[in-house]
């Protein structure tokens, strides 16, 4: 209440100041006024004085007119002064012609652009309900991806949880699928040596036989050779090594074979299954709350969408839609007398144009027919008609301008008295927002309430404030205070359903099925699989392995024997020859045989040597990680699941906040920028000042231009059209002398008397 009285206290003050400032503007306007009815009043009668005057003789009514010898310099100076008052009375009421007729267009341009100017108005207050709908509508996109959201629950919630749990599990996973790999490859290098040993043992005992044979053979052979071969011994026809000797690894294969055999493979790819079905169970266990939410989501676009029956700017837009309805209608009512009206305020003051015009006329007439007609050296009662029409013309203008300055004048003072009072009322007070003030008085103006129109019950909104904003383009909310009469927080707060979502989402319980990497006794397995899997001392046998398969090279032997056929007796020749013979046969088929199998047998007992060495390791590390994601599991996981849950609430929940904090800015900052409605007022101030009371200013200042010159015209006119017409009464000249001195008295001066 103590607002309202200050805010009334304070438009009383500007009023009152308002006031005073024009009752200072107005007392020009009424000294202006009284200089014009004295011009209308004393005009006439001494109009009248002056005919009544020269009726009788005097005033320059005697036709009679002194010559001298300034008569010339003087009907000169008078010609230039008539001339020159004459070009300004024409050069003024060009101007009121001029102005007059472009009040004419103004009046008739005044209604399309007064209609345009409110379509333009009416469009942007068509705007306002297309911008509010688009705020409320763009509510889809939350509910939209909320709906999307829920209806993913699964892949989106599930895959968050198992995102959680394979953080802690997949590094343990990782270790124990690389923990049977690594078995796996050893158990193949294990059964790979004793394959390999198997065979070895197959083929020396094959060709051992055969070996021994060929050593007999050679043996009887070189004693029959005798002493030529005595240098060759066929000893060294045997094999290097006795393959019988490698260790066996059946107990390390026995080893790894219990741990690949125990299901350890399948318990982690059960681990990894159960992972794969979490968002299927994540779906299938989350209906119920999916279901209570997609109802709150109902509800929350039920009350956005409530909001357009809520926000006042509809209210707004509405009320001046009808202000400006009215508007319109009033002034199409009116523009049809108001043209009519113009058309003859046109013709009036077309006619008064054409009275100063006349005088103009008159004036010109006589300065062209008086100089033509006009003799240096014919009397003033000889002058030519010519002459005498020319001085006649001055004094036509000179009584058409008494008869015509007064309805002249009064146009003048009725002009002046409205447009310069309108000028002051509305073009200055609008420049100054004097004129805000007034409008923001309620009952100044009869039928207009700022309030009303605005819907404003509070009465905290003022006419010049709204027009600054709307000058800056601010939105119409903040224009218009609206946060001080509708709260904006509270319409667009959904915190109601956003807590029945969270409370929904409280009673989710998520159950997984449980998930073991491998239990206690799977561990103890692989950690004793780990010490017994160490490989046998393969350190002798593969020094022997690096050696020939037999103790000479046999290919050498045959070469020798071959070296041998020339020295030996023939007897012999042909044993050594078929000797050296089987000896490459036999080489051959051992080269075939053997280097294989001798190499896959040491790059086996490589292998098993370095992945034994690291297994032990390898088993405790895995082993270790596996307890650590057990602990992990029976700690994290329930944490993991509520965690994800409510990471995904929210984030649906962040979808509604983000699209509520844009909607409050957008309806407070964007919707319905005001800026059209300021020029909209700026488009009507320019159609009443720059056209209209601009052109009726031109037009009263050139008329009154006019008017007053014409007293001046009046008087040289006067004074010229008696050297131009022809005089009743002339001078006369007399022969008598005039005795100026004893020197000079032969000399006549010419004496002047009248004569009739």
């Amino acid at each position: 209440m103590w607002g309202w009285l200050g805010r009334r206290v304070l438009a009383s003050c500007c009023l009152s100041s308002f006031f005073s400032q024009l009752l200072r503007y107005e007392l020009g306007f009424l000294v202006c006024a009284a200089i014009g009815l004295l011009f209308i009043v004393l005009v006439p009668l001494v109009g009248c004085c002056f005919c009544c005057c020269r009726c009788c003789g005097r005033c320059g009514g005697r036709m009679y007119q002194k010559q001298g010898r300034r008569t010339g310099c003087r009907r000169r100076a008078l010609y230039g002064s008539v001339l020159l008052v004459s070009a300004l009375l024409l050069a003024g009421d060009v101007c009121a012609f001029i102005s007059n007729t472009r009040l004419s267009q103004a009046v008739s341009g005044t209604f399309p652009n007064f209609n345009a100017t409110v379509d333009n108005l009416g469009t942007y207050l068509t705007s306002i309900p297309q911008q509010v709908n688009f705020v409320i509508d763009r509510s889809d996109v939350p509910l939209g991806r909320t709906n999307t959201s829920l209806q993913n629950i699964g892949p989106i919630l599930g895959g968050r949880i198992v995102s959680g749990i394979r953080s802690g599990v997949d590094g343990a996973l990782g270790s124990l699928q690389s923990l049977l790999g690594a078995t796996e490859t050893l158990a193949a290098a294990f059964g790979t040596i004793n394959g390999t040993r198997g065979r070895l043992e197959e083929l020396q005992g094959n060709y051992s036989q055969r070996l021994g044979d060929l050593r007999e053979r050679l043996g009887q052979t070189l004693q029959r050779c005798g002493q030529p071969c005595g240098s060759v011994s066929p000893d060294g026809v045997a094999f290097a090594t006795n393959y019988s000797t490698i260790p066996s690894v059946e107990q390390q294969l026995e080893v790894l074979g219990e741990v690949l055999g125990s299901g350890l493979a399948g318990d982690l790819e059960k681990v990894n299954s159960t992972l794969e079905k979490t968002p299927d169970e994540v779906q299938k266990q989350s209906r119920d709350v999916v279901t209570k939410t997609q109802d709150k989501l109902g509800l929350i676009r039920e009350e956005i969408r409530s909001l357009r029956q809520q926000l006042p700017l509809l209210e707004v837009e509405e009320n001046i839609g009808n202000a400006m309805s009215n508007a319109t209608s009033v002034l199409a009512d009116y523009q049809k007398p108001v043209t009519d009206l113009d058309r003859l305020r046109w013709s009036v003051c077309a006619l008064l144009c054409c009275l100063v015009l006349l005088v103009v006329l008159c004036n010109v007439l006589g300065l062209l027919l008086g100089p033509l007609g006009l003799k240096e050296s014919a009397l003033p009662t000889q002058r030519s008609c010519l002459s005498n029409t020319g001085g006649d013309f001055f004094i036509a203008g000179v009584g058409f301008s008494f008869i015509f300055s007064w309805p002249l004048m009064l146009v003048v003072l009725l002009t002046f008295l409205l447009g310069g009072n309108s000028y002051m009322f509305v073009c200055e007070s609008w420049r100054s927002q004097q004129l805000f003030q007034l409008v923001d008085t309620p009952g100044l103006i009869p039928g207009f309430n700022l309030s009303e129109v605005l819907g404003d019950k509070s009465g905290t909104v003022n006419f010049s404030q709204i027009y600054r904003q709307c000058q800056q383009d601010a939105a119409l909310w903040q224009a218009l205070r609206l946060d001080q009469r509708v709260p904006l927080d509270e319409l667009l707060n959904i915190s109601q359903y956003t807590e029945e979502i969270s409370a929904a989402f409280e009673e989710v319980n998520i159950t997984l099925s449980p998930i073991s990497l491998l239990n206690e006794s799977q561990g103890d397995l692989l950690l004793n699989a780990s010490r017994a899997a160490q490989p046998p001392n393969f350190t002798r046998i593969l020094e022997q392995l690096d050696q020939n398969v037999t103790l000479v090279s046999l290919q050498d032997l045959a070469a020798e024997l071959e070296q041998l056929v020339d020295k030996a007796g023939t007897d012999v020749r042909g044993d050594l020859q078929a000797d050296a013979a089987n000896l490459r046969e036999l080489d051959r088929e051992m080269q075939a045989s053997f280097p294989g199998l001798l190499q896959s047998l040491k790059e086996n007992i490589y292998l098993a040597q370095s992945r034994a060495a690291q297994l032990e390791a390898q088993t405790r590390t895995a082993l270790d990680q596996a307890n650590e994601t057990r602990d992990f599991l029976g700690r994290e996981m329930v944490n993991i699941i509520k965690n994800e849950t409510w990471a995904f609430l929210e984030e649906m929940l962040d979808f509604f906040n983000t699209y509520i904090a844009w909607a409050k800015s957008s309806l407070r900052r964007d919707v319905a920028r005001c800026k059209p409605i300021a020029q909209t007022l700026d488009n009507v101030e320019a159609i009443a000042c720059d056209y209209l009371l601009d052109s009726l200013n031109a037009f009263w200042f050139s008329l009154g231009w006019c008017t007053v010159f014409l007293l001046p015209s009046i008087i040289l006119a006067v004074r010229l059209a008696k050297f131009y017409r022809r005089m009743h009464i002339a001078d006369v000249y007399r022969d008598e002398a005039v005795e100026i001195g004893p020197a000079f008295n032969m000399y006549r001066i010419p004496r002047p008397s009248t004569r009739h």
